[in-house]
């Protein structure tokens, strides 16, 4: 968990660190950030942090009984609260304040957790935010999002707010390995998003593994020179992208294509490597005027017959 953290999230990682070892702490954190990023392993470092009974350089040992009993979720100082259903409801918030009050929460640090806080409904939320403005004892409370803007406001005034980044491509593909995902598929989603949730999203959808598949297809009849690439597009891919977003998507798989060519022609520096540069130039054109409005089937017939003609 700490190796992922001080890789992957260094920036918050280190002011978390500094700020418990300087004793500055806030009452309150938003962790936003797309899900995967490591925002709940960084709650749980900063709960094991703080109970922990046996520090070494500002770390928490993992082995004490607090860490173990942390890790575990049984520990009697540290809650988490997650969605009941769709949202987290009222009586959650109110469950929670009745717990602090009973395990001795005038004289005792609590800890607690708030996954997903964006599912708050309304009367969840003006609870919390009671509970914010008026602290009955010493407490360090985590709300974790991916969409801030549905957090209200007054709320994310109570609280300091830590971005967590989006994954680079290698770590990403390894969590999206690591949800099943086959290692070709997670490294194609990784190139076309560095969120893990929207990642997660288009993997299962039937779409994908379609378009995946087409996409090789016409991969393959470009790079023979085929002229059935021209009549591939309509036949399948105006048909399997009618969405702008889809028609996005069905192009940087194709350039992803090419990416993953020109890393293996690098080392040969040749004609082949040259036309690979030039076909990736004349598919960014092509995004440039599917982006100005130019209709999909006609961006992508004019990629072929330029493809086709460049040799000349």
């Amino acid at each position: 968990m700490e190796n992922f953290l001080a890789q992957h999230q260094s920036l918050v990682f280190s002011q978390m660190k500094k700020s418990v070892e300087h004793g500055r702490l806030a009452h309150a954190y938003l962790f936003e950030g797309d899900k995967g990023v490591g925002k709940h392993e960084m709650s749980l470092w900063l709960a094991k942090r703080l109970f922990c009974t046996q520090v070494v350089d500002n770390e928490p040992c993992n082995q004490c009984n607090n860490c173990l009993r942390i890790a575990q979720g049984e520990h009697p100082n540290v809650w988490q609260i997650k969605p009941e259903g769709q949202s987290i409801k009222v009586d959650q918030i109110r469950r929670l304040q009745q717990e602090f009050i009973r395990s001795g929460f005038e004289s005792r640090l609590q800890f607690f957790t708030i996954s997903q806080a964006d599912t708050m409904n309304s009367s969840a939320a003006n609870s919390l935010l009671k509970f914010l403005e008026e602290p009955a004892g010493s407490f360090v409370a985590i709300l974790e999002t991916d969409s801030p803007g549905k957090i209200l406001p007054t709320i994310q005034s109570r609280c300091q707010i830590l971005h967590f980044a989006p994954l680079n491509p290698l770590e990403l593909t390894r969590r999206l390995e690591a949800q099943g995902i086959a290692k070709d598929s997670a490294k194609l989603l990784a190139a076309l998003t560095n969120s893990y949730q929207k990642a997660v999203e288009i993997s299962q959808d039937e779409w994908f593994n379609e378009a995946k598949a087409a996409i090789g297809q016409w991969y393959l009849y470009l790079s023979k020179d085929d002229l059935l690439a021209f009549v591939y597009v309509q036949k399948k891919l105006t048909a399997l992208a009618k969405e702008k977003d889809r028609q996005n998507l069905l192009l940087q798989m194709l350039m992803e294509q090419f990416r993953q060519e020109r890393q293996k022609l690098l080392a040969e520096s040749g004609a082949s490597l040259v036309e690979n540069t030039r076909r990736m130039e004349l598919l960014l054109a092509a995004e440039q005027k599917l982006a100005a409005n130019v209709s999909f089937q006609n961006v992508c017939e004019q990629f072929v017959l330029r493809v086709m003609n460049q040799k000349g």
